[in-house]
């Protein structure tokens, strides 16, 4: 009975499995045919060149609860004496009215709106000051309160950035009604829950367009991480790596601060240095900082990354060798003293935000992290990395987080600790690098739709009272769906999770969908729970475009195997890899030739081969029960949505691809080793048959990564490598499953 049990399982699997297959295939023909191919960097134009699309629903009319604004007559107020950021924010709040919602009104300036109760057809935009009597319940910064009437909409702010931050709430309850609606009897008033939302570029270094920093504010971002690892004022940084770095001209960042102020958005930026504490180095030190904040008086604060403010010696986290670490940051501590010193003196306002990201951050290093909180003086400002290094288990086997990630929801328990300390000595607050729709967990994607996992993390944030959040990392802010939920809980009075989801899923799949996309989200923010590859990896970023290698392939580039010059040195100096040199070496699994360890086992550390593939494969099984309600509401999306809807499941399915092939990537490597290592006939043939079927159910895999990537050229983007995979590196990696399979393995299989 068990092995007729056995067996009939074994039959529905392959079952379910043809009809997967089928299943992508059947999809994948429907939507390759309605998206058209774009060339490498057209998202890069769209985002710089970006202006409102048309986003009204032309067969939307108003219920019963609710006011429609327009078609004609109404007109958006704003005082004449107000200032640059609420200005522009009208201006462009009345763009976006005629664009997307296509409702033109007349924009006006009147000396003053002390009668703003009397207005009719009207939106009424403003300062609590503006507007007397409106804002007795905003309590700080960016607060803001909507109010409508019959034939008017009030939005007061606490200051212009609040009353901006107004105008792009209704913007963003336009869009999910898609149609120019509020409800008649909306009034609510919203508190910041974040002193600073930063966010790095999604284009590049110091890539900081207008329209793009248009697009920041309108996702409620206030602040840019900007020069990053070059001082604002152009001196260089030490080596061993910042005096490589591109020039910084301190006219782009006048110019950078000049243009984001219109959009309220300020700047944070790096102060470089290598710190000994001699007396001359201490000197050098307070110079440069007295320097770049005369410089920039406009700077809101300054980031000390150790990754370019280190005292004596660089390493990288969990690099440290034999250094005691307690002496180090003791004296790293000192050079952040320095920094908030010179600045205090200039203007006390200015924050320091020291960022001990490089000292170990694993579980077992509490002590020690809290000793380094400890250790940095009350007034500064501490950057606490939120997740890293936090524990997690799968099947027994303990791992932490190597880097930024979401398969944990967070705060790590070196970060508990931090901020505990922080409170205990009366900080004057705490910040934290935590990814909020976008992470180095599978970095080349532009967000990740995992909305109930993020939603976790949001929550988190505000249960460790976390006061500011520096949100991505070099992959940056790309406007996503995604995105624009972390927006609306960035505030209080947000809306309740499911029912946020349920008219997002709405608007992008079209009505009557919207239990089957709930369902994919629901089963995706799963999924991503299982996975056990964590940090900026080549499984989780690169795998779809890694190659899997039977033999040491010929060199694609220059080699230095006979020069005098150690090629071991050059490759850790250039990254690359002679024999792939697409992406940094970091980014692809370099097999051991000699077969003296096995890289497969060695890139699962500290779990076992068999349980990190494991969970891996569970991980993607889970997308693929999301992807197929997934595909299911895209096929009955409306041709309008259509479009739209088939390429957010492209994204989906190159996520579980990118798990599928992170696991055969491995899985190859390891059967490859073994092959090396056996000198058993039979089971020579027998790995080699396992290869063969593993490299022709990755050709079929890497055929769909192909052309996904050719029909989204968001994917495979992450620009501290600019492209790490583009279609070009996929098709390589074709060729050599192709000559793997037509050759080698033939070859090697006649010869046993």
């Amino acid at each position: 009975m068990s092995k007729f049990c056995l067996i009939a399982g074994l039959l529905l699997q392959a079952t379910l499995l043809v009809h997967g297959q089928n299943t992508v295939a059947a999809f994948a023909e429907k939507a390759y045919a309605v998206l058209p191919v774009e060339e490498p960097y057209t998202f890069h134009k769209e985002l710089s060149e970006w202006r409102e699309p048309l986003r009204r629903d032309a067969g939307a009319r108003p219920g019963v609860s609710e006011m429609p604004v327009g078609p004609r007559g109404w007109r958006l107020l704003v005082r004449n004496d107000s200032g640059l950021v609420l200005r522009t924010a009208a201006e462009e709040f009345s763009e976006y009215l005629e664009r997307s919602m296509q409702v033109k009104v007349a924009l006006e300036h009147p000396a003053s709106m002390a009668e703003w109760n009397n207005e009719r057809n009207a939106i009424i935009a403003g300062t609590r000051e503006q507007l007397p009597g409106c804002g007795e319940s905003l309590k700080g910064p960016k607060d803001y309160r909507i109010a409508v009437s019959p034939g008017r909409i009030i939005v007061c702010g606490y200051d212009e950035r609040g009353a901006m931050y107004g105008l792009f709430d209704i913007e963003r309850r336009m869009n999910l009604r898609e149609a120019p609606f509020l409800e008649r009897t909306l009034d609510i008033t919203r508190h910041s829950l974040f002193k600073a939302r930063m966010v790095l570029s999604g284009l590049g270094w110091e890539e900081w367009p207008d329209r793009y920093l248009a697009l920041l504010a309108r996702y409620g971002f206030d602040s840019i991480f900007a020069s990053v690892y070059v001082n604002p004022n152009g001196v260089p940084g030490p080596p061993p790596y910042w005096d490589r770095m591109k020039k910084q001209d301190p006219k782009r960042v006048h110019d950078l601060i000049r243009r984001a102020a219109r959009y309220g958005i300020e700047l944070y930026c790096p102060i470089i240095y290598l710190y000994t504490g001699e007396p001359e180095n201490e000197a050098g030190l307070r110079k440069l900082v007295r320097d770049i904040v005369t410089e920039f008086p406009q700077i809101r604060g300054y980031i000390l990354l150790t990754e370019g403010f280190f005292y004596k010696s660089f390493f990288g986290a969990g690099g440290q060798g034999n250094i005691d670490l307690r002496d180090w940051v003791r004296h790293w501590a000192r050079g952040v003293a320095i920094v908030s010193e010179e600045c205090r003196k200039l203007n006390p306002d200015i924050e320091v935000l020291p960022w001990e990201y490089n000292i170990d951050f694993r579980p077992n290093q509490v002590d020690l992290k809290r000793y380094g909180t400890a250790q940095l003086p009350v007034e500064t400002i501490p950057l606490l990395t939120f997740e890293n290094g936090k524990a997690f288990e799968r099947d027994g086997e303990r791992g932490s987080l190597k880097d930024y990630a979401i398969n944990e929801v967070g705060p790590a328990e070196v970060t508990i600790a931090q901020i505990d300390e922080a409170r205990k000595r009366g900080m004057r607050g705490v910040y934290s690098k935590a990814d909020t729709f976008a992470s180095w967990q599978y970095g080349t994607f532009p967000y990740l739709p995992f909305p109930y996992q993020w939603y976790a993390r949001y929550m988190a944030l505000e249960k460790y009272k976390i006061d500011g959040t520096m949100e991505t990392w070099s992959y940056g802010f790309k406007p996503s769906w995604m995105a624009e939920v972390r927006a609306w809980y960035s505030w209080s009075g947000y809306p309740e999770l499911n029912q946020l989801l349920t008219g997002m899923a709405r608007r992008e799949f079209g009505a009557g969908s919207e239990d089957l996309v709930l369902t994919a989200w629901k089963r995706f923010s799963e999924a991503i729970k299982l996975v056990p590859d964590t940090g900026p990896n080549m499984g989780t970023n690169n795998s779809v475009a890694t190659p899997l290698f039977f033999r040491k392939p010929k060199a694609r580039a220059m080699t230095l195997d006979h020069s005098w010059e150690d090629p071991a040195i050059w490759q850790r100096h250039s990254q690359l890899w002679p024999y792939w040199p697409y992406t940094p070496r970091r980014l692809i699994l370099v097999p051991d030739f000699a077969n003296e360890s096995n890289a497969a086992e060695r890139y699962a550390r500290p779990f076992s081969l068999q349980v990190f593939n494991k969970y891996l494969a569970l991980a993607a099984d889970q997308m693929e029960r999301g992807l197929l309600s997934y595909r299911q509401a895209a096929l009955k999306a409306p041709a309008s949505k259509r479009a739209g809807a088939m390429r957010e499941v492209l994204l989906a399915e190159q996520l579980q691809r990118m798990m599928r092939s992170d696991r055969a990537v491995l899985e190859f490597e390891d059967m490859r080793f073994r092959l090396a290592k056996t000198a058993d006939r039979v089971m020579r043939l027998d790995l080699l048959k396992r290869m063969t079927a593993l490299l022709q159910e990755e050709r079929t895999r890497t055929q769909h990564s192909l052309e996904t990537a050719r029909r989204d050229s968001r994917l495979g983007y992450e620009w501290e490598q600019d492209y790490i995979y583009t279609p070009d590196h996929i098709e390589e990696k074709l060729k050599v499953i192709d000559l793997t399979l037509k050759e080698q393995i033939p070859e090697y299989a006649a010869r046993q």
